[in-house]
Protein backbone atom coordinates (compact mmCIF):
# COMPACT_ATOMS: atom_id res chain seq x y z
CA UNK A 1 0.00 0.00 0.00
CA UNK A 2 2.84 2.38 0.87
CA UNK A 3 4.42 1.75 -2.50
CA UNK A 4 1.14 2.53 -4.23
CA UNK A 5 0.76 5.75 -2.28
CA UNK A 6 4.29 6.80 -3.22
CA UNK A 7 3.48 6.07 -6.83
CA UNK A 8 0.27 8.08 -6.69
CA UNK A 9 2.12 10.98 -5.02
CA UNK A 10 4.73 10.96 -7.75
CA UNK A 11 2.06 11.00 -10.46
CA UNK A 12 0.25 13.87 -8.76
CA UNK A 13 3.47 15.91 -8.59
CA UNK A 14 4.12 15.30 -12.28
CA UNK A 15 0.57 16.29 -13.18
CA UNK A 16 0.82 19.49 -11.15
CA UNK A 17 4.13 20.33 -12.80
CA UNK A 18 2.54 19.85 -16.24
CA UNK A 19 -0.35 22.11 -15.26
CA UNK A 20 2.04 24.83 -14.09
CA UNK A 21 4.03 24.63 -17.33
CA UNK A 22 0.88 24.78 -19.44
CA UNK A 23 -0.37 27.78 -17.49
CA UNK A 24 2.96 29.58 -17.91
CA UNK A 25 3.04 28.77 -21.64
CA UNK A 26 -0.51 30.02 -22.10
CA UNK A 27 0.31 33.31 -20.36
CA UNK A 28 3.47 33.73 -22.46
CA UNK A 29 1.58 33.15 -25.71
CA UNK A 30 -1.14 35.62 -24.71
CA UNK A 31 1.52 38.26 -24.08
CA UNK A 32 3.12 37.49 -27.44
CA UNK A 33 -0.21 37.92 -29.18
CA UNK A 34 -0.71 41.31 -27.56
CA UNK A 35 2.89 42.43 -28.15
CA UNK A 36 3.12 41.52 -31.82
CA UNK A 37 -0.54 41.66 -32.83
CA UNK A 38 -0.24 38.25 -34.48
CA UNK A 39 -3.53 37.10 -35.91
CA UNK A 40 -2.40 33.51 -35.44
CA UNK A 41 -3.62 30.57 -33.34
CA UNK A 42 -1.78 30.11 -30.06
CA UNK A 43 -0.29 26.81 -31.19
CA UNK A 44 1.29 28.52 -34.21
CA UNK A 45 2.83 31.26 -32.06
CA UNK A 46 4.16 28.67 -29.62
CA UNK A 47 5.94 26.87 -32.45
CA UNK A 48 7.16 30.21 -33.80
CA UNK A 49 9.10 31.04 -30.64
CA UNK A 50 10.27 27.51 -29.94
CA UNK A 51 12.05 27.42 -33.28
CA UNK A 52 14.72 29.86 -32.13
CA UNK A 53 14.78 29.74 -28.37
CA UNK A 54 18.05 27.85 -28.02
CA UNK A 55 21.44 27.94 -29.72
CA UNK A 56 22.32 25.07 -31.99
CA UNK A 57 25.70 23.44 -31.57
CA UNK A 58 27.68 23.27 -34.82
CA UNK A 59 27.63 19.98 -36.66
CA UNK A 60 30.42 17.59 -35.78
CA UNK A 61 31.59 18.01 -39.37
CA UNK A 62 32.32 21.73 -39.04
CA UNK A 63 35.37 23.40 -37.45
CA UNK A 64 33.12 26.10 -35.93
CA UNK A 65 33.13 26.39 -32.13
CA UNK A 66 30.00 27.38 -30.20
CA UNK A 67 30.93 29.71 -27.32
CA UNK A 68 29.30 28.18 -24.25
CA UNK A 69 27.30 30.71 -22.20
CA UNK A 70 28.87 31.52 -18.88
CA UNK A 71 32.10 29.65 -19.57
CA UNK A 72 35.55 31.23 -20.10
CA UNK A 73 36.95 31.24 -23.63
CA UNK A 74 40.56 30.97 -24.77
CA UNK A 75 41.04 31.84 -28.42
CA UNK A 76 44.56 30.45 -28.22
CA UNK A 77 43.01 26.99 -27.79
CA UNK A 78 41.17 27.24 -31.12
CA UNK A 79 43.27 26.60 -34.21
CA UNK A 80 42.48 29.32 -36.80
CA UNK A 81 43.92 27.08 -39.52
CA UNK A 82 41.58 24.16 -38.79
CA UNK A 83 39.73 23.30 -41.99
CA UNK A 84 38.72 19.70 -41.28
CA UNK A 85 36.77 18.21 -42.91
CA UNK A 86 36.46 21.09 -45.39
CA UNK A 87 39.81 20.56 -47.09
CA UNK A 88 38.53 19.12 -50.38
CA UNK A 89 37.90 21.99 -52.80
CA UNK A 90 35.38 20.32 -55.12
CA UNK A 91 33.33 18.88 -52.28
CA UNK A 92 33.36 22.21 -50.44
CA UNK A 93 32.25 24.13 -53.52
CA UNK A 94 29.47 21.64 -54.25
CA UNK A 95 28.17 21.71 -50.68
CA UNK A 96 28.36 25.50 -50.56
CA UNK A 97 26.27 25.75 -53.74
CA UNK A 98 23.66 23.44 -52.18
CA UNK A 99 23.51 25.52 -49.01
CA UNK A 100 23.20 28.81 -50.87
CA UNK A 101 20.30 27.39 -52.86
CA UNK A 102 18.61 26.42 -49.59
CA UNK A 103 19.38 29.84 -48.12
CA UNK A 104 17.77 31.55 -51.09
CA UNK A 105 14.66 29.41 -50.69
CA UNK A 106 14.40 30.07 -46.94
CA UNK A 107 14.96 33.79 -47.47
CA UNK A 108 12.07 33.95 -49.92
CA UNK A 109 9.80 32.15 -47.45
CA UNK A 110 10.92 34.40 -44.60
CA UNK A 111 10.18 37.45 -46.73
CA UNK A 112 6.74 36.13 -47.67
CA UNK A 113 5.88 35.15 -44.10
CA UNK A 114 6.78 38.67 -42.93
CA UNK A 115 6.68 37.93 -39.20
CA UNK A 116 10.28 37.24 -38.21
CA UNK A 117 13.79 38.26 -39.18
CA UNK A 118 17.35 36.97 -38.98
CA UNK A 119 20.36 39.04 -37.93
CA UNK A 120 23.91 37.90 -38.68
CA UNK A 121 26.70 39.70 -36.80
CA UNK A 122 30.26 39.51 -38.13
CA UNK A 123 33.33 40.53 -36.13
CA UNK A 124 37.01 39.92 -36.84
CA UNK A 125 40.46 41.39 -36.61
CA UNK A 126 41.56 43.49 -39.60
CA UNK A 127 41.76 41.30 -42.75
CA UNK A 128 39.68 38.67 -40.95
CA UNK A 129 37.47 38.20 -44.01
CA UNK A 130 34.16 39.79 -43.05
CA UNK A 131 33.52 41.31 -46.49
CA UNK A 132 34.39 38.11 -48.32
CA UNK A 133 32.38 35.87 -46.01
CA UNK A 134 29.29 38.07 -46.36
CA UNK A 135 29.63 38.26 -50.14
CA UNK A 136 30.01 34.49 -50.54
CA UNK A 137 27.14 33.69 -48.17
CA UNK A 138 24.65 36.01 -49.86
CA UNK A 139 25.48 35.16 -53.47
CA UNK A 140 22.20 34.28 -55.15
CA UNK A 141 20.00 35.71 -52.40
CA UNK A 142 17.36 38.27 -53.42
CA UNK A 143 18.83 41.64 -52.35
CA UNK A 144 15.32 43.00 -51.74
CA UNK A 145 15.14 40.84 -48.62
CA UNK A 146 18.60 41.64 -47.25
CA UNK A 147 19.83 44.62 -45.25
CA UNK A 148 23.60 45.04 -44.79
CA UNK A 149 25.05 47.60 -42.39
CA UNK A 150 28.77 48.35 -42.06
CA UNK A 151 29.55 50.21 -38.84
CA UNK A 152 32.54 52.52 -38.98
CA UNK A 153 33.79 55.06 -36.44
CA UNK A 154 30.76 56.80 -34.86
CA UNK A 155 29.78 60.20 -36.23
CA UNK A 156 29.36 63.26 -34.00
CA UNK A 157 25.58 62.76 -34.17
CA UNK A 158 25.90 59.12 -33.12
CA UNK A 159 28.22 60.04 -30.25
CA UNK A 160 25.50 62.33 -28.90
CA UNK A 161 23.39 59.24 -28.18
CA UNK A 162 23.88 55.97 -26.32
CA UNK A 163 26.14 53.45 -28.05
CA UNK A 164 23.21 51.28 -29.17
CA UNK A 165 21.24 54.12 -30.77
CA UNK A 166 22.81 53.80 -34.22
CA UNK A 167 22.66 50.00 -34.03
CA UNK A 168 18.96 49.74 -33.31
CA UNK A 169 18.13 51.81 -36.38
CA UNK A 170 19.79 49.23 -38.64
CA UNK A 171 18.24 46.05 -37.24
CA UNK A 172 16.32 44.08 -39.89
CA UNK A 173 12.61 44.52 -40.41
CA UNK A 174 10.22 41.61 -40.43
CA UNK A 175 10.84 39.24 -43.30
CA UNK A 176 14.42 40.40 -43.82
CA UNK A 177 17.90 39.03 -43.23
CA UNK A 178 20.10 41.68 -41.65
CA UNK A 179 23.90 41.60 -41.73
CA UNK A 180 26.19 43.63 -39.47
CA UNK A 181 29.74 44.10 -40.78
CA UNK A 182 31.19 45.08 -37.41
CA UNK A 183 28.61 46.01 -34.85
CA UNK A 184 27.78 47.21 -31.34
CA UNK A 185 30.63 44.99 -30.15
CA UNK A 186 33.12 47.61 -31.29
CA UNK A 187 32.06 49.53 -28.18
CA UNK A 188 33.45 46.83 -25.88
CA UNK A 189 36.51 46.14 -28.05
CA UNK A 190 38.04 49.30 -29.52
CA UNK A 191 37.00 51.44 -26.55
CA UNK A 192 38.56 48.93 -24.17
CA UNK A 193 41.82 48.31 -26.03
CA UNK A 194 42.42 52.02 -26.64
CA UNK A 195 41.32 53.05 -23.15
CA UNK A 196 38.64 55.40 -24.48
CA UNK A 197 36.32 54.71 -21.55
CA UNK A 198 36.73 53.56 -17.96
CA UNK A 199 36.66 49.77 -17.40
CA UNK A 200 33.32 49.91 -15.60
CA UNK A 201 31.76 51.39 -18.75
CA UNK A 202 32.64 48.57 -21.15
CA UNK A 203 31.95 46.01 -18.41
CA UNK A 204 28.42 47.40 -17.97
CA UNK A 205 27.97 47.34 -21.73
CA UNK A 206 28.17 43.54 -21.71
CA UNK A 207 24.84 43.44 -19.87
CA UNK A 208 23.44 46.26 -21.99
CA UNK A 209 24.21 44.22 -25.10
CA UNK A 210 22.69 41.04 -23.68
CA UNK A 211 19.49 42.89 -22.77
CA UNK A 212 19.39 44.62 -26.17
CA UNK A 213 19.72 41.32 -27.99
CA UNK A 214 17.05 39.79 -25.77
CA UNK A 215 14.73 42.62 -26.80
CA UNK A 216 15.37 41.91 -30.47
CA UNK A 217 14.87 38.18 -29.94
CA UNK A 218 11.60 38.69 -28.10
CA UNK A 219 10.51 40.96 -30.94
CA UNK A 220 10.97 38.19 -33.50
CA UNK A 221 14.61 38.49 -34.61
CA UNK A 222 16.88 35.49 -34.42
CA UNK A 223 20.53 36.47 -33.91
CA UNK A 224 23.65 34.55 -34.92
CA UNK A 225 27.08 36.02 -34.17
CA UNK A 226 30.30 35.01 -35.91
CA UNK A 227 33.87 35.79 -34.89
CA UNK A 228 36.18 35.08 -37.82
CA UNK A 229 39.33 33.79 -36.14
CA UNK A 230 42.63 34.24 -38.00
CA UNK A 231 46.21 33.95 -36.82
CA UNK A 232 48.59 36.88 -36.50
CA UNK A 233 50.76 35.30 -39.20
CA UNK A 234 47.79 35.05 -41.57
CA UNK A 235 46.97 38.69 -40.95
CA UNK A 236 50.54 39.67 -41.88
CA UNK A 237 50.24 37.69 -45.13
CA UNK A 238 46.95 39.37 -46.04
CA UNK A 239 48.17 42.87 -45.19
CA UNK A 240 51.23 42.35 -47.38
CA UNK A 241 49.01 41.06 -50.20
CA UNK A 242 46.99 44.27 -50.04
CA UNK A 243 50.12 46.36 -50.29
CA UNK A 244 51.48 44.33 -53.20
CA UNK A 245 48.27 44.32 -55.27
CA UNK A 246 47.29 47.72 -56.74
CA UNK A 247 43.68 46.53 -57.08
CA UNK A 248 43.50 45.69 -53.37
CA UNK A 249 45.65 48.55 -52.07
CA UNK A 250 42.59 50.72 -51.38
CA UNK A 251 41.75 48.35 -48.52
CA UNK A 252 45.04 49.07 -46.75
CA UNK A 253 45.33 51.84 -44.18
CA UNK A 254 48.49 52.76 -42.25
CA UNK A 255 46.36 52.62 -39.12
CA UNK A 256 46.01 48.88 -39.64
CA UNK A 257 49.65 48.48 -38.61
CA UNK A 258 49.03 50.40 -35.38
CA UNK A 259 46.06 48.18 -34.60
CA UNK A 260 48.20 45.13 -35.33
CA UNK A 261 50.56 46.16 -32.54
CA UNK A 262 47.61 45.77 -30.17
CA UNK A 263 46.93 42.20 -31.26
CA UNK A 264 47.21 40.60 -27.82
CA UNK A 265 44.98 43.22 -26.24
CA UNK A 266 42.32 42.60 -28.86
CA UNK A 267 42.51 38.83 -28.37
CA UNK A 268 41.83 39.25 -24.65
CA UNK A 269 39.04 41.76 -25.30
CA UNK A 270 37.42 39.47 -27.85
CA UNK A 271 37.50 36.31 -25.78
CA UNK A 272 36.07 38.07 -22.73
CA UNK A 273 33.36 39.84 -24.74
CA UNK A 274 32.32 36.66 -26.53
CA UNK A 275 32.17 34.69 -23.29
CA UNK A 276 30.15 37.42 -21.56
CA UNK A 277 27.58 37.84 -24.34
CA UNK A 278 27.08 34.38 -25.83
CA UNK A 279 23.65 33.20 -24.74
CA UNK A 280 21.35 30.31 -25.60
CA UNK A 281 19.18 32.68 -27.63
CA UNK A 282 21.99 34.73 -29.23
CA UNK A 283 25.07 32.53 -29.55
CA UNK A 284 28.58 33.36 -30.64
CA UNK A 285 30.40 31.02 -33.02
CA UNK A 286 34.18 31.12 -33.43
CA UNK A 287 34.93 30.34 -37.08
CA UNK A 288 38.51 29.27 -37.92
CA UNK A 289 39.13 31.61 -40.85
CA UNK A 290 42.65 31.14 -42.17
CA UNK A 291 41.12 28.89 -44.85
CA UNK A 292 38.52 30.99 -46.65
CA UNK A 293 36.59 28.07 -48.17
CA UNK A 294 36.30 26.28 -44.84
CA UNK A 295 35.22 29.56 -43.24
CA UNK A 296 32.50 30.16 -45.80
CA UNK A 297 31.12 26.64 -45.58
CA UNK A 298 31.07 26.62 -41.77
CA UNK A 299 29.07 29.86 -41.72
CA UNK A 300 26.63 28.65 -44.37
CA UNK A 301 26.00 25.40 -42.50
CA UNK A 302 25.08 27.29 -39.32
CA UNK A 303 22.89 29.89 -41.03
CA UNK A 304 20.93 27.34 -43.06
CA UNK A 305 20.46 25.12 -40.00
CA UNK A 306 19.05 28.09 -38.07
CA UNK A 307 16.63 28.94 -40.87
CA UNK A 308 15.55 25.31 -41.04
CA UNK A 309 14.71 25.49 -37.32
CA UNK A 310 12.77 28.71 -37.86
CA UNK A 311 10.86 26.91 -40.64
CA UNK A 312 9.40 30.01 -42.32
CA UNK A 313 6.25 29.46 -44.36
CA UNK A 314 4.51 31.72 -46.89
CA UNK A 315 1.01 32.72 -45.78
CA UNK A 316 -1.97 30.82 -47.12
CA UNK A 317 -4.05 32.50 -49.80
CA UNK A 318 -6.79 34.74 -48.42
CA UNK A 319 -8.96 34.30 -51.50
CA UNK A 320 -10.63 31.47 -53.35
CA UNK A 321 -7.86 30.23 -55.64
CA UNK A 322 -10.20 28.11 -57.76
CA UNK A 323 -12.44 31.10 -58.43
CA UNK A 324 -9.64 33.11 -60.02
CA UNK A 325 -9.80 33.02 -63.82
CA UNK A 326 -6.98 34.47 -65.88
CA UNK A 327 -8.19 35.53 -69.32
Amino acid sequence: MAKSQDGDSWKVQIQRQKERLLAASSLFIQRCQRAFSFNKPAAVIGRFFCHFSMASAPSATTPAVLVQPGKPLRLADIDPANNEPFDHKKKVDKRLDELREQLSDYQEKLYAEHHRSLLLVFQAMDTGGKDGAIRVLLTGVNPAGVEVAAFKQPSSEELNHDFLWRIHQRTPGRGHIGVFNRSHYEDVLVTRVHGLVEPFVWQQRYQDIVHFEQLLTHSGTRILKFFLHISKEEQATRLQARLDNPKKRWKFEPGDLKERQLWEGYQVAYQEALAATSTAECPWYVIPANDKRARDLAIAEIVVAALAEMHPKPPAATFDVAAQVII
